[in-house]
């Protein structure tokens, strides 16, 4: 068992299927961050439907080590690359 971070995506208020569990919670909000950003230009999100609002977050939990668990590395400058 190991402590790592499961990305929480909301669409609206529904919380999207098949998390995504990273050993690290620097790229978990990595991740986070961009997700809610995809749509342009935030100076305007009172003007999405709150059905069509995005919410991502990181949780931190204990889980069962394995192949599903994402890892990275630093390269090429410190850009995030990842391994699954």
């Amino acid at each position: 068992m190991i402590h790592a971070f499961l990305l929480v995506v909301l669409i609206g208020e529904v919380q999207q299927p098949k998390p995504m569990i990273f050993r690290s919670i620097d790229v978990c909000q990595y991740y986070a961050k961009r997700i809610p950003q995809q749509y342009g230009n935030y100076s305007y999100s009172s003007m999405v439907p709150p059905e069509h609002r995005i919410t991502a977050y990181c949780k931190p939990i204990y889980t069962q080590d394995g192949p599903n668990i994402y890892d990275h590395w630093t390269s090429n400058g410190g850009h995030v690359s990842l391994r699954y």
